[in-house]
């Protein structure tokens, strides 16, 4: 990202290149740069500068592969709700340097409105959450509250 530019406005100063060429690897980031510049209309060395741009700004933050690591049946998909005690800068910096040491969470998102987190947590069964929830959730720095879910069935997922 350029040094005082801000990720949003960053995205604001996309043009219409610029938004097809994240599209098009948000559904296939292992496109090859000569298909994305034929997608896009582009040379190949444009599109890859272009592709190198995102990427230096800060917009492109990597690439990743999506595994499966079990069947999705064999897994319990818990959305876990939670409160801090306090939402200081130092308070949110120690839970999330915690809920990033605990595998079993699969996302977390600093939130507006009654709970400071929404986490998605994988477990085994209902005996592992309550395991997941007793000796990692409730133990995190700061935790006032937790409010868990069980999610019933994966309906979209996606990375697009």
């Amino acid at each position: 990202m350029i040094c005082g530019e801000s990720a949003e406005n960053s995205m604001q100063t996309l043009d219409d290149t610029d938004r097809a060429i994240l599209r098009l690897l948000r559904a296939d980031g292992r496109m090859s740069n000569a298909d994305l510049a034929e997608a896009v209309g582009l040379s190949a060395s444009a599109c890859l500068r272009r592709v190198r741009l995102l990427e230096h700004r800060g917009i492109i933050r990597g690439y990743t592969a999506l595994i499966e690591e079990a069947a999705p049946r064999d897994l319990v998909v818990v959305i876990v709700q939670i409160t801090l005690d306090r939402q200081t800068d130092d308070h949110l910096k120690r839970f999330e340097e915690a809920v990033r040491r605990c595998a079993e969470v699969r996302e977390c998102y600093l939130m507006t409105g009654i709970a400071d987190y929404l986490l998605r947590v994988e477990a085994r069964d209902a005996a592992d959450y309550e395991r997941i929830h007793k000796e990692a959730l409730s133990r995190m720095p700061g935790v006032a509250r937790i409010q868990s879910s069980f999610a019933i069935r994966t309906v979209i997922r996606g990375t697009a």
